[in-house]
């Protein structure tokens, strides 16, 4: 699928254990894993992408809904302009580099690009 500005793109997870975690969802639903290092697991044949992030913290709403856009400082600066808050900064990790946002009402969300 052709990434596309704006759209829901990936959906990740934060996980305590990744091999349970890996376990589970492969013998419930079937998902196959990619491993990137041994914190991170990205995750296929779910019906959407996405992955699934190690953490030693309570997990409270672990999901983050990341969106694509194909220019970072673009859409960084629309978000800051209509209220959000960048939460992190721009940062690369294999495949591209995102950043992370809250909204006025304070919900977390990523912006990724392949560029």
């Amino acid at each position: 699928m052709e990434n596309k500005n704006t759209l829901i793109n990936y959906v990740e997870f934060k996980a305590l254990d990744i091999e349970k975690t890996k376990s589970f969802y492969n013998h419930c639903f079937g998902w196959e894993f990619t491993d990137y290092g041994p914190t991170y697991t990205a995750f296929s044949e779910s019906g959407l992408e996405g992955g699934f992030e190690k953490t030693d913290e309570d997990v409270v709403n672990g999901a983050l809904i990341v969106l694509y856009h194909e220019d970072l400082l673009q859409i960084q600066d629309k978000i800051v302009q209509a209220g959000g808050k960048i939460v992190k900064e721009i940062f690369s990790f294999p495949g591209g580099r995102r950043f992370h946002f809250t909204d006025p009402s304070g919900n977390q969300l990523a912006i990724w690009s392949d560029r």
